[in-house]
């Protein structure tokens, strides 16, 4: 399979912050996959997008996690 100018743009990684970062349509394969918040405690306040785009990036680049960009969440 050739390279086509459409499988160029939408294989583009270029307009992301980093080349690990998530599409919005890859997000949304990902986003049924991770558990609700529990009920009864406190409100989610991370944005569990952000920890998927981290633990990406980790396994991307192989950095350790105390060495990740402060973009992520803690």
């Amino acid at each position: 399979m050739s390279w086509t100018a459409i499988a160029r743009r939408e294989h583009n990684r270029d307009v992301l912050r980093f080349p690990s970062d998530l599409k919005d349509r890859e997000w949304a394969l990902i986003k049924p996959l991770i558990p609700p918040a529990r009920r009864g405690g406190r409100r989610r306040t991370t944005n569990m997008r952000s920890v998927a785009e981290a633990i990406l990036y980790i396994a991307s680049s192989g950095c350790q996690w105390r060495m990740l960009p402060g973009d992520f969440p803690p």
